[in-house]
Order: structure tokens, then C-alpha cells, then sequence
């Protein structure tokens, strides 16, 4: 397939990209910064979906659309913060549909997230479970209503409901120094549920989704095996060598991040039904085999 990425230059994109371009698809990455780093053959255009504008034209001319493209989550939501989380979702998604309503017959991979499910404590979250409620609930209901959209205008849409993703770049780079040095701990009272996913997954089930014609709708895109907070700290402390004895209080937790704190306070419990039904086989169902996988990479960077 002829594939045009957006908001492919972050962490998932940078693994995302050269997988798809690996299976013979030609990709072709949608910057705001011409400056972006990808090897031929994949090509970069500099255009920014959050405005409209001349780089819409080039929706008609590929295959498929992937949409990872939203500001930083994981900030102090703040009024102006609250509104860049929400606007550069919706907003880039709807230019997008807007260029595939002068179209027909195209795949629109929209990026979504679990945050889908809210706060929803020690309930199972499958594709069919309800909408939660706060700040993200809100975030993911809009952001996949403008994806949706798309359908009205014949075009297949797929929305992974992204976890947690592990991996060397991501949000583990910002755990491992603390654990490493010992001084890591659970989260609150540590019961709180935590879906995640190997990011060798992750591109894996989006390319399983662009390619599989009868993918439709919401996927979570999530390990089969959720842990909760305590069991994962304690996983990453045994995969370094380090103890986990440090627990991070909810009120300092709150002080530093204000309502964002309620992201790594809560949690969700999911299962990856949709796709297991496809037919998907996860390389890393088990965290300890996933952090075992990942783990030497950081230890050979911090080395290098």
C-alpha cells in the first residue's frame, strides 16, 4: 500500500514507519519539521494537520492515512495544556476526514488510547465496554468521533486503543533511571491496573490492521496480560537488579502533576478481544518475557 503518516516522528512512528516500509509498503512520512529522520525510501513532506491546507492533497494519492499526530499528554493540565491535548487531536483528525471526503475507498488508522475507559478500577475493558469519565474519556470519545466520521464517505477506519507502550525511547526511559538506582517504587497504593504493550507489538497490530481488509472499528492495543502498578514496579526493579522499595505518595504525586496525576492513580484493565478474534498473536503476551526483551537495550545505550 501507498501509506501517508502523520505525528510519525515520535516515539511509536520512529518504529511504526521503517516496520511498514520493511513489508513493502510505501510510506510516506507528513512532518511539521522537514527535518524529520527516515532512510530512503521513505519519503518526508513537511505539513502540519492540525491547519489546513495544500498537504491535503496528498490524502487522495496513497492508499491508507495513519493518524498518531496530539500534543504531549503527560503535562500539567492546565487550561491552555487541557485545550493543545484535546485540539491537536480533533483538529488534525478532522482535516484529515475533511481530505478523504473528496475521496472514497481508503483505510484511516486513527491512533485512540485506553484512557478511552477512564477510572475503571478492577473491571475488564473490551472493545464493547462503555465510556468512562474525566478529562481523557472526554479526549478519546472526541478524537474517535472525528475519525469515524470518515466511514460516512465509504472509507474503512480503524482505531487501536493504545496501553502503555514499552519499549527504548518511550516511557520506560524516563522510569528506568530511578529504578536503576534504586529508588523506584509503586504508584499509590499500587492496586490501580496497568495495560501495556511491547512496542514490537504495537507495530506489529497496526500493520496487522492496515493490511486485514475486514479490521474495523476500536481495537485495544494491549498485552493479553495486564499487571497491576505494584507487579510491574517490581518486574522492572527485578529485570535491573534493583530493589523497588520506594513508593511514590498520591498527594506528592497529585503536587507535582495536579489532575494529570490521576493518569498514573488510576487505571484500566484490558483485554485485546477484537483482535484476538482476528487472529492476532502477540510476540510478548507476559511482562517479565517483554522486559526481558527490552531491557538489554538500555543497558547497552546507557554503556555506549
Amino acid at each position: 500500500m501507498k501509506i501517508l503518516a502523520f505525528g510519525a516522528t515520535e516515539f511509536v512512528g520512529a518504529h511504526l514507519v521503517p516496520h511498514l516500509a520493511e513489508r513493502g509498503h510505501e510510506v510516506t512520512v507528513a512532518a511539521r519539521s522537514g527535518k524529520a529522520r527516515f532512510s530512503p525510501p521513505i519519503r518526508v513532506v513537511t505539513a502540519d494537520p492540525v491547519t489546513p491546507g495544500p498537504w491535503q492533497d496528498l490524502v487522495g494519492e496513497h492508499d491508507a492515512v495513519v493518524n498518531l499526530a496530539g500534543s504531549p499528554v503527560m503535562t500539567r493540565w492546565n487550561k491552555a495544556g487541557k485545550e493543545a491535548v484535546l485540539q491537536s487531536r480533533v483538529l488534525s483528525t478532522r482535516h484529515i476526514v475533511d481530505a478523504l471526503a473528496r475521496t472514497t475507498g481508503k483505510t484511516l488508522l486513527c491512533a485512540n488510547a485506553i484512557g478511552f475507559y477512564g477510572d475503571a478500577g478492577d473491571a475488564v475493558c473490551t472493545e464493547e465496554t462503555p465510556r468512562g469519565n474525566g478529562f481523557l474519556a472526554e479526549v478519546c470519545k472526541a478524537w474517535q468521533a472525528e475519525a469515524l466520521h470518515a466511514q460516512e464517505f465509504g472509507h474503512r477506519v480503524v482505531i487501536p486503543r493504545i496501553s502503555v507502550v514499552l519499549g527504548h525511547g518511550g516511557a520506560l526511559d524516563k522510569m528506568i533511571t530511578p529504578f536503576s538506582l534504586g529508588l523506584g517504587g509503586r504508584i499509590g497504593h499500587g492496586r490501580q491496573w496497568f495495560s501495556w504493550i511491547h512496542i514490537n507489538d504495537l507495530t506489529r497490530v497496526m500493520s496487522f490492521l492496515l493490511e486485514t481488509h475486514e479490521a474495523s472499528g476500536p481495537f485495544n492495543a494491549c498485552a493479553p496480560e495486564p499487571v497491576t502498578n505494584a507487579r510491574f514496579t517490581q518486574s522492572l526493579a527485578k529485570s535491573l537488579g534493583r530493589p523497588a522499595i520506594l513508593p511514590v505518595p498520591s498527594f506528592a504525586l497529585r503536587l507535582a502533576l495536579g489532575e494529570a496525576a490521576g493518569m498514573l492513580l488510576t487505571g484500566q484493565r484490558c483485554q485485546p478481544e477484537a483482535l484476538v478474534r482476528l487472529g492476532f498473536e502477540f510476540a510478548f503476551p507476559g511482562l517479565d518475557a517483554a522486559l526481558a526483551d527490552i531491557i538489554p537495550a538500555f543497558k547497552t545505550a546507557r554503556s555506549s
